[in-house]
């Protein structure tokens, strides 16, 4: 029987082994230098979670997602009590143009925000069971990928699907920008952060798009996606310069905590993909290479994942 035989799971496609380039030199400083990497053949899910399927894995496990607990006050000491309380972050468009240095002006700390809460606690899934779950953090991640006896993607596998064997290109399409008459990703469209074009703004239903050539939707935009790899800024400091990574794992945890802020140690994954809210004018990071690090015990409106599982001989 061929490794690629039998997928392991629903909706879930081969994405073949080989040597790729990952990273860019074109664009963001973290996602240099573009190196040469091999990976061994895997599955991918075709679209990233959705609510109907986190859904199903809460109603058979009782699972509850970090935002739905509440904060632990050892941990924020000096914090009011009023302010331990489940919660997530929301983006909340602004009324007009702001200073895009300043992004707490789009984000909000929003009690009672969750996977089945998205935009706060007044609303729900209503019409957006085909939408990826959003307000997961990493172990939520990991919780679903194990309940369905998958994994979450490694950044070197995510990147490998992600291109679709356009090896070097931009994007997940090829190496030009969409056209007006060829929408190819949700990342914003209109004038960011306040003024989306009909349509654009907010999380689409998984699939709206062309998948790539692999077969996969969505691997641009709609919402980042977790890694199981620790964030570096320097991924390869530690790889011998001689000879391609077979299968990279990123990081280390110790290492991946954000020096700008010295006194939060709270560990950093790698997410991809880019979102909804990436803005050519802002953030161009709708792209495989592009890589941003994030907290693991944060979920926002604008995060989800996909799972992946080696392959079966």
């Amino acid at each position: 029987m061929s490794a690629t035989a039998t997928p392991p799971a629903d909706d879930m496609v081969w994405v073949p082994g080989g040597a790729f380039r990952m990273g860019s030199d074109q664009h963001y400083p973290e996602e240099s230098p573009a190196r040469v990497v091999q990976v061994d053949g895997f599955w991918a899910a075709r679209f990233t979670v959705t609510n109907t399927a986190f859904a199903a894995f809460v109603a058979e496990t009782g699972y509850r997602t970090v935002a739905e607990r509440p904060l632990d006050p050892a941990d924020f000491p000096g914090a009011p009590v009023e302010n331990l309380v489940a919660g997530s972050m929301v983006f909340v468009g602004t009324p007009g143009p702001v200073d895009l240095r300043h992004l707490s002006q789009w984000w909000a700390w929003t009690p009672g925000a969750c996977w089945q809460h998205p935009d706060g606690p007044d609303s729900d899934l209503d019409g957006r069971g085909d939408h990826p779950v959003v307000h997961v953090a990493s172990e939520d991640a990991e919780a679903y990928a194990a309940w369905a006896g998958l994994a979450l993607p490694t950044e070197a596998q995510w990147e490998r699907a992600a291109r679709g064997g356009l090896d070097g290109a931009t994007y997940t399409w090829g190496d030009d920008p969409e056209t007006p008459r060829q929408p190819r990703a949700n990342y914003w469209h209109g004038d960011f952060p306040w003024r989306a074009e009909k349509g654009y703004g907010q999380t689409m239903p998984v699939g709206s798009f062309p998948a790539n050539a692999y077969g996969l939707s969505d691997m641009a935009g709609n919402v980042w996606e977790w890694t199981q790899d620790w964030y570096a800024e320097r991924r390869w400091a530690d790889l011998s310069p001689c000879c391609s990574p077979h299968d990279p794992r990123g990081g280390v945890r110790e290492q991946s905590y954000d020096p700008a802020q010295p006194q939060i140690r709270i560990p950093r994954k790698v997410v991809k993909g880019g979102s909804f809210l990436c803005a050519d004018s802002y953030c161009l990071r709708y792209r495989p290479a592009a890589r941003r690090p994030h907290m693991v015990d944060t979920g926002m409106s604008h995060i989800g994942f996909r799972c992946v599982a080696p392959a079966v001989n």
